[in-house]
């Protein structure tokens, strides 16, 4: 660890503040993955909270600030409070959501009433105990690191090797049960895994701010990928990023290390959740805007070969008359058509180019297939349960289908 702290060119207060947060935002982004896709969030959240008097009970034992030690009452505190919420929810009628508030409301209560009576006692070991609240990275030492290292190393190496368990029961535990597989087994390891992704983080986010770090990567790869194959590892890189981008910030402002590597956090969200391809509320929104521009364009063209076969070309008053458009929204769309070498003018009267009225012509043949697969698809008896695309139905079903769709409408026309 200390030949890696040596490559980064900063102070070694620093690098080893940005180490931990990298080992820590890498921990918890992978491992918050099977909170947040199991609709558990606030399980995270819980168990940041249960650590705390898991601190303050190891102290009280041992009257040692040894960060193992400490750290092995955060875990066994973490436990116990995972199994109280499991037990509060199995054995009563309290929904899940306030199992998890009675756990996190009284076991944080207990952690401030033992650091209360801690400090109390002035005992001189005792300062720095509040540093588990609110985190203080500036206070990492390298064997800290050696110990985040390892459990990082540990609980991502059983990701790896559980990978397929862990993501059967995560989407469909009832179908991992009937293969054979132990489900409350795998249930149990993946609360395990938050309680040691919370442990990675105690000391340098705090309790309170844990649950960002657990949610905050996923729900930007959410937004990034679709398979939890990928959103996994990009989860790890963007925790990281996080964590290293906020320590780097932290550290030239003088402000403290977890709060900035959550407000970081946030914004990666933000930027993921407008901008992200596919998903992003600015891609759909271009995209809607798209489609309804398209939509608008292909009804005008529409419009005016109908018009042209019902009589002579229409001119833009008459078209919008007939076709009841707003006629400042007309003039646009036929300015468009204009531009991209559709429509033909003779004087004031408007009628298609031949791209024009093969794109009109195209148009149509989709229309008309719809509507024959909206009376007969039933008669096709496809051989998979596919789902037709409106705006394309003959690449959903294949020409072989979309013919017979065709042929059956011609029948009963």
């Amino acid at each position: 660890m200390g030949s890696l702290i040596d490559l980064l060119p900063l102070a070694y207060p620093d690098a080893v503040v940005v180490v931990g947060a990298a080992l820590l935002g890498m921990t918890a982004g992978a491992l918050g993955v099977f909170a947040v896709l199991r609709e558990r969030s606030l399980v995270g959240d819980a168990l940041a909270h249960s650590a705390l008097p898991g601190v303050a009970v190891a102290f009280l034992v041992t009257g040692a600030k040894d960060v193992g030690t400490l750290l092995a009452g955060a875990a066994c505190a973490g436990i116990v409070g995972a199994l109280m919420m499991v037990g509060i929810e199995r054995t009563s009628r309290i929904r899940p959501d306030a199992a998890i508030g009675v756990v996190l409301s009284s076991f944080f209560s207990l952690g401030i009433v033992l650091l209360t009576y801690i400090a109390s006692t002035n005992n001189a070991n005792q300062a720095g105990l509040e540093k588990y609240l609110f985190g203080q990275a500036a206070g990492l030492l390298e064997r800290d690191l050696i110990v985040m290292a390892i459990l990082s190393a540990i609980s991502l190496t059983l990701v790896a090797l559980l990978f397929r368990a862990l993501k059967t029961t995560l989407f469909d535990p009832n179908f991992a049960g009937s293969v054979g597989l132990p489900v409350r087994v795998l249930e149990v390891a993946m609360t395990a895994l938050l309680v040691v992704a919370v442990i990675v983080g105690l000391r340098t986010v705090g309790a309170i701010l844990m649950v960002a770090m657990l949610v905050v990567p996923t729900v930007a790869a959410r937004q990034l990928a679709g398979r939890l194959a990928v959103v996994l590892p990009v989860s790890a890189l963007i925790g990281a990023v996080v964590g290293v981008t906020g320590a780097l910030l932290s550290a030239r402002a003088e402000l403290p290390t977890g709060p900035v590597i959550v407000l970081v956090g946030f914004l990666v969200v933000m930027a993921c959740v407008l901008l992200a391809p596919g998903r992003g509320v600015i891609w759909r929104a271009r995209k809607l805007a798209r489609d309804r521009r398209r939509t608008l364009t292909e009804g005008v063209m529409v419009d005016i070969e109908t018009a042209i076969h019902a009589g002579p070309p229409p001119t833009a008053a008459e078209l919008a008359l007939v076709s009841g458009r707003d006629p400042r929204v007309l003039r646009r769309v036929l300015r468009r058509l204009d531009r991209e070498g559709m429509l033909a003018r003779d004087g004031d009267r408007l009628h298609l180019s031949e791209i024009g009225a093969a794109a009109a012509h195209a148009v149509l043949e989709r229309r008309n297939l719809w509507s024959a697969w909206l009376e007969h698809g039933w008669q096709l008896q496809l051989p998979d349960a596919r789902e037709p695309n409106p705006s394309d139905l003959r690449a959903s079903l294949g020409d072989h289908y979309a013919d017979r769709l065709q042929a059956l409408a011609v029948k009963e026309s």
